[in-house]
Formats: C-alpha cells, sequence, structure tokens
C-alpha cells in the first residue's frame, strides 16, 4: 500500500476510534479502562471528554522516555485526532433514551473499536501514547508476560477512574472480554503487508 493509502488508512482509524468511545460514554453503561479514568477526570476538572483524551496522552507519552520505545506520526496523529472525534461524536450523537438503545450504542462501539484498532494499528504508523506504554514497558522487562503488564496497567486507571466517578459496569467487562477477540478478527485482515513479510497481530490496543 502506498504512503497515503497508509495514512488514510490510519487517520480514519482513529477517527472512528473516537467515534467508537463516544458510544460507550453515550450508552452508560460501562467504558473501557482508559475511558473510565478519562471521564472521571472530565466530571472532577469540567474539561470535556475530548480533551481530556488528549491531556491525558501527554504525560502517558512522556513516560515513554525511559522505555525502548518511539513515537512515529501514528502516536501524535493519535494524540490529536481521538480526543477531538470523541467530543465531535458526543455533540450530536442522541442520548440513549431506552435500554435497547443504550445497549446498541454499547455493542456498536465496542465492534467500532475493534474494527477501528485494526485499521490504525494496521497502519504501521507508529503506536498511540497507551499503546506504546504498554509495549514499551513490556520491551524494558522481557520477562514479565505482556498480559501482566497490560493487566497492571488497566486495573490501575480503572481503579483511578472509578475513585473519580468514572462508569465501570457491565461495558467495561463486555469489552475486556470482547476486544481481543475482535482485533484477532479484524487486525490481520487490515494490517499493511511489508514487502517479504505476512501481516502479524500485535497488541491489543488501549488506545
Amino acid at each position: 500500500m502506498s504512503l497515503v493509502g497508509r495514512v488514510t488508512q490510519l487517520l480514519a482509524g482513529l477517527v472512528l476510534y473516537g467515534v467508537s468511545m463516544a458510544l460507550m460514554v453515550e450508552s452508560g453503561l460501562g467504558l473501557n479502562p482508559w475511558d473510565v479514568l478519562h471521564q472521571g477526570l472530565s466530571e472532577v476538572t469540567g474539561i470535556s471528554f475530548g480533551w481530556v483524551v488528549l491531556l491525558v496522552g501527554v504525560p502517558v507519552l512522556l513516560l515513554w522516555i525511559p522505555l525502548p520505545q518511539r513515537p512515529g506520526v501514528g502516536t501524535v496523529a493519535n494524540l490529536l485526532i481521538v480526543g477531538f472525534s470523541a467530543d465531535a461524536a458526543l455533540a450530536v450523537l442522541p442520548t440513549g433514551a431506552t435500554i435497547p438503545a443504550r445497549i446498541g450504542y454499547l455493542v456498536g462501539g465496542i465492534l467500532l473499536n475493534g474494527f477501528a484498532s485494526g485499521l490504525y494499528i494496521g497502519s504501521r504508523m507508529g503506536p498511540g501514547p497507551r499503546d506504546g506504554l504498554m509495549t514499551g514497558l513490556a520491551k524494558r522487562f522481557p520477562r514479565v508476560p505482556l498480559r501482566v503488564i497490560r493487566t497492571g496497567i488497566e486495573l490501575s486507571v480503572l481503579g483511578a477512574g472509578i475513585l473519580l466517578g468514572g462508569t465501570a459496569g457491565l461495558g467495561t467487562i463486555a469489552y475486556a472480554l470482547a476486544i481481543g477477540p475482535l482485533v484477532h478478527l479484524f487486525l490481520p485482515r487490515l494490517t499493511v503487508r511489508e514487502p517479504g513479510r505476512e501481516a502479524h497481530a500485535v497488541a491489543v490496543p488501549a488506545h
């Protein structure tokens, strides 16, 4: 795929990722761990959800400094686009007034999140701040299983988010159970192949 095609895929994935976050927020049924933290900080500070996503990404990116992880074009794009996309979607999405509507938002958000993750990660343009923290720690501590590192990070941000008033619930559990299989489904089909190499799965995102 050409560079233009990869950039287009990256941008589409990031915009759709932000929309998927907004769908889960509007469902009111629970968010993924990082978004529980983002929502909690938004409630406490009065800053919009999207701006919190952006602002939290900055110190997370600074945590990369001692790690064997370097940002790429996709890292910067992730930092700038996802939050604004989420805010734009939240501004136009109607409130889920009924339980079926809220469940529809949740299911749609999780499915779209998996697809969007496959798009932006598959572009091979660089991980997002939160993804890179996880993979950077895995490189720094190779004897620690990736799942342990991911679980530790997500339990930490989930706990902080709950204390700040973020929404954790059935949606949080559903996301945790579904995102791995969804990314496993979409990522191989959407990953840009390098010459002479087959596409392969990479770490499940935390965006």
